[in-house]
């Protein structure tokens, strides 16, 4: 197997594969996670992952962007697999995690953003998949257009259309949310 070398000449996109990879671990994790809604099945794609990049890793093209093209094979991966065809929703009790409330925080403050964060996680899962993967990767890891374009293999004017629409469909759920809230 080949794990080390030089594989790019700009800044960021030298060394081995696990020099290149690892610092992406976790945010590959959240994305896997808000995919497949299910811990286990998580941990296996971004396995998965990992594994195809390393055998991947030596058509690795220099100078292209790596983050990205974890992303690509996270997402393609996702979508040629039970989970994504799936894309099921565990009601596994182990799932749920306990956030502990800062300690400057009120058990009011803590109860609102709480709310909050679970009434953006429900709608989330409402969108179709090229909407939530779309607001995944650009509002929640933070990549540019650009990197979007690349894991996502779609050209950046798709990126830029896609999550104007996504973010409006959100914007209606949370709204009929809030609106059923106060009924």
């Amino acid at each position: 197997m080949y794990t080390d070398g030089v594989v790019a000449n700009s800044p960021g996109d030298t060394g081995s594969f696990a020099e290149l990879a690892m610092p992406h671990f976790a945010s590959l994790y959240n994305l896997a996670f808000w995919l497949t809604q299910d811990r286990a099945t998580a941990e296996d794609l971004v396995q998965e992952t990992y594994v195809k990049a390393l055998k991947g890793f030596p058509s690795y093209h220099q100078g292209t962007n790596f983050r990205a093209w974890m992303y690509r094979i996270l997402r393609n991966t996702f979508l040629t697999t039970q989970a994504g065809l799936k894309a099921a929703v565990s009601l596994d009790s182990d799932d749920v995690r306990v956030v502990e409330p800062a300690t400057d925080q009120t058990p009011e403050v803590f109860f609102l953003t709480r709310v909050e964060q679970e009434t953006i996680r429900r709608t989330l899962e409402k969108l179709p998949m090229h909407f939530r993967e779309i607001i995944l990767l650009c509002d929640l890891e933070e990549m540019n257009y650009k990197e979007v374009g690349l894991a996502l293999s779609i050209p950046i004017g798709t990126v830029m259309s896609r999550l104007f629409r996504a973010r409006k469909a959100m914007r209606l759920l949370l709204a009929a949310a809030s609106q059923g809230a106060k009924a």
